[in-house]
């Protein structure tokens, strides 16, 4: 896993590379969107939370709406697909539950692009478009490279759809060029994050909080450190504590808050406040430039400062850190946990 985690720079430039005009901000996927074509993306665990931060994204820069469904319940509803696009993300592109849910968008007339990791997988034979994230090889069952190789073809879908001025997406593009490089710098800090985990390898329950865009991260970050540190860990939209897990907090009940400074910062402070007012430890993640945070919380962890469109991508790579020196701490077989399998090839 922490061979993977140290391979997304390449992966993220290998996902973009080809698809970026080295002259012109234009971004080309080789797929066009039906004007008046719903959007639905369908998707399972890890790529399910990368489908919730592409839903922000193309909502935010193209003004479509889009629709996410888990697949393992898509396949089980009576949904209304006239003049829908399915997206399925699925790693494996062998996922049971997505590959079902392909299946059903198909026998439905949707018209259905797959963005997988694996050159003919099943997926791929059955979809009308395929984008491949090129992430390459995944062995550790704890998807780290694939899930940001998937955002970033997502990043590249928005911008390709984007209804903004070319100076505004050639910003965009340019930003998403250096994402590499922030990562690396990520990597750089692995001791510091690390000494965090650390602290934090002690408690046997654990919050992960955010808003927007972050929203699905605070999700991700959750599932990491459930599934390789086998620590109870709960992802959520830091509005809704208030609304029955707020029962929960106690000191013995650390709260890791994702803050991005974008509009919903001010907000998240405030759910902090009320955090911190229950004498639960909070953790922040934040931007190298946030002096503010330090007065909310009792520790941070630092991240590159980076637009908030992309903050997604560096705070992922800061949670799956986390969570593998959380498990290294509580000496968990973090590359093969327990019950688990790299591909669910069953529903």
């Amino acid at each position: 896993m922490i061979k993977e985690i140290h391979e997304q720079p390449k992966v993220i430039r290998n996902t973009f590379k080809g698809y970026i005009s080295a002259l012109e901000p234009i971004v080309s996927l080789g797929v066009t969107r039906e004007i008046d074509f719903n959007v639905l993306i369908l998707a399972c665990g890890t790529s399910y939370h990368a489908a919730l931060v592409g839903r922000h994204l193309i909502q935010q820069l193209a003004r479509i709406p889009v629709q996410v469904e888990l697949a393992s319940e898509f396949n089980y509803t009576e949904a209304v697909l006239s003049k829908t696009w399915a997206i399925v993300i699925t790693q494996s592109g062998e996922t049971a539950d997505s590959i079902k849910a392909l299946r059903k968008a198909k026998a439905s007339g949707c018209r259905t692009l797959v963005i997988t990791n694996v050159v003919g997988s099943s997926a791929t034979r059955l979809a009308d478009e395929v984008l491949y994230i090129t992430a390459g090889p995944e062995i550790s069952v704890a998807a780290t490279k694939s899930f940001v190789a998937q955002l970033t073809m997502l990043y590249l879908l928005a911008f390709g759809w984007a209804s903004t001025d070319a100076r505004s997406l050639g910003n965009m593009i340019a930003e998403l060029r250096q994402l590499p490089n922030r990562v690396h710098e990520i990597l750089d800090r692995e001791e510091a994050i690390a000494e965090q985990a650390r602290h934090l390898a002690k408690y046997e329950s654990q919050f992960l909080v955010a808003r927007g865009v972050n929203f699905p991260i605070a999700l991700e970050g959750a599932l990491k450190i459930k599934e390789i540190a086998y620590v109870h860990a709960e992802g959520y939209a830091a509005g809704e504590l208030k609304h029955g897990p707020f029962a929960l907090l106690t000191p013995n009940t650390p709260v890791i808050a994702i803050a991005a400074r974008d509009s919903t910062y001010d907000t998240l402070l405030a759910n902090i406040k009320e955090i911190k007012a229950r004498e639960s430890p909070v953790i922040a993640i934040a931007g190298d430039a946030d002096t503010e945070i330090d007065k909310y919380v009792d520790s941070v962890v630092r991240v590159p400062s980076v637009d908030p469109l992309f903050s997604p991508v560096v705070n992922a790579i800061a949670l799956q850190l986390l969570a593998y020196y959380i498990a290294r701490e509580r000496a968990c077989p973090i590359d093969t946990p327990r019950n688990l399998a790299k591909s669910v090839t069953v529903e």
